[in-house]
């Protein structure tokens, strides 16, 4: 069966129809701003240019914490005004149909189970290192929403000190090792805010302690999730775990803040289906 799924993001908007864990056709464009109706009108365009209907239903992957029940967005971070938003109403009515709506990372973490670096695993955590850090966690071959839905939100971790973060709070890990953080953290050294280029540099003695700090707070929010979890496998996606060799830099790192059993079982592994993860994992929401 087809199903539609739709990722959306601070700086753009994916969707894409899906049949049994393949792509078949997607569509990229960038998300208009802030306001609710014009987002939500966009995400409803993008449904009905891929075939959105009865046969062919529709789930929306969003960048917050949602209600237990999937209904109203409670905090979206790095979109302001949706707090309390009923989201899937809006959408549904907009598109037409029933539609199913998911954290985006937990929708991530689905998609690599499918048929990514999480297949054939039933218990595993995964981290997205992008504009904000989302996370998602399966265990037992289920995802883990908590009792009031909110579970899995690894860039919540309380890793720092005053940092202050998109959520309200402060010393958050997202505030800390997020691609805005580190894009904010970098100008105010007097350096390009340009990741990609400052990763290539990351030895210089000038770029040197903007990597050092955003790296050992993101290890110590996954041994902190290794520890609480012991999942078979921790995956990172997200544009930040694309740099040459993050892997092995990371590595090492989070194995110093391990306890010494957990050293020897920790699996940290890259995504292997990228942003596709969250699209597949999105059209599965739907059950199709």
């Amino acid at each position: 069966m087809r199903a539609i799924g739709i990722d959306l993001g601070g700086h753009k908007t994916a969707a894409a129809l899906i049949e049994n864990g393949r792509v078949l056709q997607r569509l990229t464009e960038p998300t208009p701003g802030r306001e609710p109706d014009d987002v939500t009108s966009q995400v409803a365009k993008m449904a009905r240019i891929l075939g959105a209907g009865p046969e062919c239903p529709v789930g929306v992957g969003i960048p917050g914490m949602l209600d237990s029940l999937r209904e109203t967005a409670l905090l979206l971070p790095n979109f302001s005004g949706w707090n309390n938003l009923p989201v899937r109403k809006i959408l549904s009515a907009k598109i037409g149909l029933p539609v199913e709506i998911e954290n985006d990372a937990n929708c991530y973490a689905l998609g690599e189970g499918w048929g990514g670096a999480a297949a054939g695993l039933t218990d595993y955590v995964l981290f997205t290192l992008g504009t904000g850090i989302g996370g998602g966690i399966v265990i037992n071959g289920r995802l883990l929403r908590g009792f009031h839905g909110m579970a899995g939100e690894p860039g919540h971790l309380a890793v720092g000190a005053g940092e202050p973060c998109g959520c309200g709070s402060h010393g958050h890990l997202e505030g800390i090792s997020g691609a805005d953080a580190l894009e904010r953290n970098a100008e105010g050294m007097g350096l390009q805010p340009d990741l990609k280029y400052l990763w290539t540099r990351r030895s210089d003695p000038s770029v040197a302690p903007l990597w050092d700090r955003a790296l050992d707070h993101l290890a110590k929010g996954i041994a902190s999730a290794v520890h609480l979890l012991d999942p078979q496998a921790v995956i990172l996606g997200g544009g930040l775990s694309k740099g040459e060799g993050f892997l092995d830099v990371l590595r090492p790192r989070v194995i110093d803040y391990l306890a010494s059993p957990f050293k020897k079982t920790l699996d940290l592994r890259l995504s292997l289906l990228g942003n596709d993860a969250a699209l597949i994992g999105a059209a599965a929401l739907t059950g199709k």
